[in-house]
């Protein structure tokens, strides 16, 4: 079996993003100002309304910024704030199924840089995560290739499968997300973990198993 995480949520407390964004404004790299629209585009999110434009607005205001700096601060986001967020249910179970032998991977709408930290830490070898577009080793504010979100996400889990010829039904996918739901229904076996309420409704209608976080490492 291959168990695929969702990382914001199911792993972690707050999203991968957040903390990041937390340590370049505490460092001076990213100005506050800069982004005051992301209330905004975390509401339609909750509401309901989620699309790309979350992702976009969060990448844009990494334009122009070094590749270099860019892993230095998620690194010490990482230690300062995300790593005491881990949900301790989900690194028990995610350690569980390691010792049995079963492959875990990140399936995540996060940047890979953000996450690489919090993959290091959980034994995390293989991730599926967005990819941010550099020219001349700085960022363009823009993501590469295409975006793994909603219908991506299940697109690029798919490729992933097929370059290994993997059926879909020997994977279980667990996340806490509705715009995850095209994935959830492409996998064989789906566990939604601290549920939103249009997906916690989803679960139990499909009868998919329902998993509660709440406890972290800190």
């Amino acid at each position: 079996m291959i168990n695929i995480f969702d990382v914001d949520y199911t792993v972690l407390k707050h999203p991968t993003a957040w903390y990041f964004l937390c340590e370049a404004i505490a460092e001076k790299v990213v100005g506050i100002t800069r982004l005051r629209r992301l209330p905004l585009e975390w509401l339609r999110y909750k509401l309901g309304f989620a699309n790309n434009s979350f992702i976009e607005e969060t990448v844009k205001h990494l334009a122009g910024i070094e590749k270099t700096i860019l892993e230095k601060i998620a690194e010490t986001s990482f230690n300062l704030r995300m790593k005491r967020d881990i949900f301790s249910g989900a690194a028990e179970l995610i350690r569980e199924l390691q010792v049995k032998g079963e492959p875990v991977i990140f399936a995540t709408s996060s940047i890979s840089v953000l996450t690489s930290p919090l993959e290091r830490f959980l034994g995390i070898t293989e991730s599926i995560a967005n990819k941010l577009e550099f020219a001349e080793g700085k960022t363009t504010g823009r993501i590469s290739g295409s975006s793994s979100f909603g219908e991506g996400k299940r697109n690029a889990v798919q490729t992933w499968l097929a370059e290994r010829q993997i059926s879909p039904q020997d994977t279980c996918f667990y996340s806490d997300s509705y715009t995850d739901l095209p994935l959830l229904e492409y996998c064989g076996h789906a566990i939604a973990v601290n549920p939103d309420r249009i997906l916690a409704k989803e679960a139990k209608k499909r009868g998919w198993k329902i998993i509660h976080f709440r406890q972290t490492l800190a």
